[in-house]
């Protein structure tokens, strides 16, 4: 939640979504949620050609932004996939991936926290 608390306009793009979670998405004027509308990666492809940002935890969609090349941050627990590597904060696969890094076992509080001072500062220079 702390990410959203950054003056931006988010756009979900998370297909099938918890109903409280939904309920969240509703809630939220600066969340739009396009979910329902991607029936095919090609639909969700197009969609990510036109964000300026996408942020997400290790998921398809992530890989296919990489893919892309557009920007990426992706949130990654402290035992992450083996593409990931380790002690990094890029990655050779996607040359447009910023990874954040949990620093202990289910620790996501620091992640979230920079990813949040991070998005503060992508959103005032692209003012």
């Amino acid at each position: 939640m702390p990410l959203l608390d950054v003056s931006a306009q988010f756009i979900s793009l998370q297909k099938d979504v918890r109903p409280s979670d939904r309920a969240i998405l509703h809630e939220r004027h600066d969340i739009l949620d396009l979910g329902r509308e991607l029936e095919s990666f090609a639909d969700t492809a197009s969609l990510i050609q036109n964000l300026d940002l996408v942020i997400s935890v290790d998921t398809s969609v992530a890989h296919l932004a990489g893919a892309l090349g557009k920007p990426v941050w992706i949130l990654l627990p402290y035992v992450p996939d083996w593409r990931w590597l380790l002690n990094r904060l890029d990655t050779p696969w996607y040359p447009t991936a910023r990874l954040f890094r949990q620093s202990g076992t289910c620790e996501w509080s620091s992640v979230v926290q920079q990813a949040t001072a991070a998005l503060q500062r992508f959103v005032v220079a692209d003012v």
